[in-house]
């Protein structure tokens, strides 16, 4: 089982090439052996850069997201208040970006190492990370 970032599944839906050897050998066997969490906070932020004009998807969001969701071995993690709750108790010091605290919480809730090209959750010594 592997946690993505929000990146991370939209290189893995469009342009594998983009990701990191490590990662796209991690992803490939997790998608036929187990399990690859993306968190319902991914699909948000899709959503809002697309709004905003940040992000360009090549078809509307529903089918995207239909799409992308129906990959082997996806599965959409929901935003628990668990995961609320402990996004805001990670420790040591990380900053304030909501999404990205939110899909280390479902990273650290299932023990699973989180596929991500961000530095700053690299350098977080409080989540095991792929990259």
């Amino acid at each position: 089982m592997v946690v993505i970032d929000t990146h991370v599944w939209l290189w893995w839906s469009h342009d594998p090439s983009r990701l990191s050897p490590l990662a796209r050998t991690s992803l490939f066997s997790e998608e036929k052996q187990g399990i690859i969490l993306v968190s319902a906070i991914s699909v948000w932020e899709i959503a809002v850069k697309l709004q905003l004009g940040k992000l360009a998807l090549p078809m509307n969001i529903h089918a995207w997201y239909e799409k992308a969701a129906g990959y082997p071995g996806i599965r959409i993690e929901p935003v628990t208040p668990r995961d609320g709750i402990e996004s805001t108790l990670l420790p040591g010091d990380f900053h304030k970006d909501p999404a990205d605290r939110l899909i280390i919480a479902l990273a650290r809730r299932h023990g699973a190492p989180l596929v991500t090209r961000d530095q700053a959750i690299i350098d977080y010594p409080h989540v095991e990370t792929i990259w």
